[in-house]
């Protein structure tokens, strides 16, 4: 993807080689990824910005070496708690003077936060949208000296987003008040109508956009049948992710307990959140997650957001998302370290009974149920491609993968079998028809398979010619191909008599023999066997940081135990002390000297004089068996 140009002057050389000595010296990190500089620079020189970068793909530094690299404080707008502390705890250990101002704080806490802010002594200053657009902290701000504004997750501000909220509106008054300030709005997922609305609201007209590439190559994408949800997930997760850490999506806070339930039961360390626990004990189970190495959270969509955890192994859906944005954001959660890492969901005629029917129920206008109804079909599509699923997925952002298959999603690692599907589609369609329109999956079922139930007599369809013409299909292959009609848009589920099935117009060019109906036949269990298989695709991200070589076991295990240590004594996760791959990094190169440790990425001046001499002294240990 191009990205707006940016030209090199005699300065613009001098202001690159500065960034690049900051991000080496702060953040430990040899070079910028994609069009982390050019953002940077542009920022850096005053400019407005969007900026779309999926999760991973180091959007906080888009934003983070500019304020340094500015004069005055960062001001970053974020809605997530979780996100403020873990970010400000990470500038913390690598020695940038950072704070946050949001409800967490005493009334204390907040002004000498304030005092600090007036006094240049802050380099960022995490914000709470609510907060931020009060009289008193815009005030405050106009007070200051300001680098610019960061607005994190903006796709928040878009009503056609997945997660709007309406605090976000309100973030309009920041280009009114401070146009001469730069504004950087951040997102890792945004359709076009959500791109617009950002830069209406924000102010960002004329400003470029930069967008990265969606792809998460390390991330195996899987969508199976729903038909024992709980009992896949325990296989799921007992046979490819035992001892990892991951997230479980559920729709609702009942389903979310029994599911946490059900695997504690199974010998797994699983944990609920949603927003009917009590505080406490939603922030203890998320610290938990956050701090402990192989906890699984099982939580509604309420929980992720800001959740900075790079080792997160697996993140599984047994319910279905509102929209690919909200996939691809959850899913995105997994491997943020770039390690293989599985995105896995369970899905089922249902889930889209009961998305449709909770649109058109809502009280959104009708164009937002139009648009909503749009983003459903567009997941639902998906879920019932048999074509790779991440040329699917990237295709929806506008991008196009360069290989026809990506080699490591469900589709590609084992491709269906598809099969002329009209005379199939021409009974059920009928058999819909001749019942009136009126009924559910499991009754239409019934007549096909020439089940005499009582409702089956009751309105004497055992008498209808096509009870009994679908004897040929089990029940579970009659719910897929019912799933696949409603996908292809030849059945949708009726508003109005809750779970009934009826004909869209398309389905009579199906009737009539003139549509081709090209159905996946349905395979017994999970297609993909192991996770843990070595993937067929060549550009997956690296496992660890040593160039290719394996660390020593027992250092690695050294090096983590110290990390946990160190955590703990910190009051921090352990990842802010040093992430996964600079671990991995560290036992692959085995420095002796502190050069040589300084050259690992991830460590920056103020780790190598935080923990320098302990990690070499790790290392020697390891190489005398001490």
């Amino acid at each position: 993807m191009s990205f707006s140009a940016i030209a090199v002057t005699p300065e613009a050389g001098n202001d690159a080689a500065e960034a690049l000595s900051v991000l080496n010296s702060v953040f430990g990190l040899p070079a910028f990824r994609g069009a982390q500089e050019k953002i940077v620079r542009h920022v850096t020189d005053g400019g407005n910005c969007l900026v779309l970068m999926p999760t991973g793909g180091g959007k906080s530094l888009c934003y983070q070496l500019p304020a340094l690299l500015r004069e005055g404080c960062g001001i970053v707008v974020s809605p997530l708690i979780a996100l403020m502390r873990d970010q400000v705890a990470g500038l913390h250990e690598a020695g940038v003077r950072a704070a946050v101002l949001n409800s967490t704080l005493s009334f204390e806490e907040a002004s000498a936060v304030e005092t600090r802010l007036l006094a240049g002594d802050l380099d960022l200053l995490y914000v709470a949208p609510e907060r931020l657009v009060t009289p008193r902290c815009l005030s405050l701000l106009g007070r200051a000296g300001i680098a610019l504004f960061a607005i994190d997750e903006a796709h928040c501000v878009s009503q056609w987003g997945h997660d709007f909220r309406p605090e976000y509106i309100g973030l309009s008054v920041i280009a009114e008040r401070f146009p001469d300030v730069p504004r950087i709005a951040l997102t890792a997922t945004a359709d076009e109508l959500t791109r617009q609305e950002i830069v209406d609201r924000l102010g960002l007209a004329g400003a470029p956009q930069f967008v990265a590439s969606f792809d998460r190559p390390n991330i195996r994408y899987e969508i199976v049948d729903k038909q024992n949800a709980p009992a896949q997930l325990k296989t799921f997760i007992t046979e490819r992710h035992a001892g990892d850490a991951g997230i479980v999506y559920c729709l609702s806070r009942a389903k979310v307990e029994d599911i946490a339930s059900a695997l504690t039961k199974a010998g797994v360390e699983a944990l609920p959140y949603h927003a009917g626990l009590d505080a406490s004990v939603r922030a203890r189970n998320q610290d938990r997650f956050i701090n402990e190495d192989g906890v699984v959270i099982v939580a509604t969509i309420a929980f992720g957001m800001g959740i900075d955890k790079p080792d997160v192994r697996f993140v599984a859906h047994l319910d279905l998302p509102k929209s690919i944005e909200a996939y691809y954001q959850e899913t995105g959660r997994a491997g943020r370290d770039g390690k293989p890492s599985s995105a896995w969901m369970a899905y089922g005629l249902s889930d889209i009974v009961q998305h449709r029917r909770m649109i058109e129920e809502s009280t959104g206008s009708e164009a937002f149920k139009r648009v909503s109804l749009g983003k459903l079909e567009a997941l639902v599509g998906l879920a019932e491609t048999t074509a790779c699923r991440r040329t699917r997925l990237l295709g929806y952002f506008g991008e196009t993968l360069k290989a026809v298959k990506c080699g490591n999603c469900d589709n590609c690692l084992s491709p269906p079998a598809v099969r002329d599907g009209r005379v199939i589609a021409q009974k059920l369609l009928s058999c819909a028809y001749r019942t009136g329109q009126r009924f559910g999956a499991m009754h239409l079922i019934d007549v096909l398979v020439g089940r005499m139930t009582e409702r089956v007599q009751q309105f004497g369809h055992d008498k209808l010619s096509v009870f009994g013409i679908g004897r040929e299909l089990n029940e579970k292959q009659w719910r897929a191909a019912m799933r696949q009609l409603v996908a292809l848009g030849h059945l949708k589920p009726d508003s109005e008599a809750f779970g009934a099935l009826k004909l869209t117009e398309s389905a009579r060019g199906v009737l009539k023999g003139e549509t081709e109906v090209m159905l996946r036949e349905e395979t017994p269990g999970s297609r993909i066997r192991s996770n843990r298989a070595k993937s067929r695709r060549g550009d997956l991200a690296p496992a660890s940081g040593g160039a290719g070589k394996a660390g020593d076991p027992g250092l690695l295990g050294a090096l983590r135990a110290w990390r946990s240590q160190m955590a703990r004594s910190r009051g921090v996760p352990a990842y802010v002390v040093l992430h996964d791959s600079t671990i991995d990094g560290i036992a692959a190169a085995r420095p002796t000297s502190l050069n040589e440790l300084r050259g690992i990425p991830g460590i920056g001046d103020k780790k190598l004089e935080h923990y320098g001499d302990e990690l070499i002294a790790l290392v020697r240990a390891s190489r005398t068996g001490l």
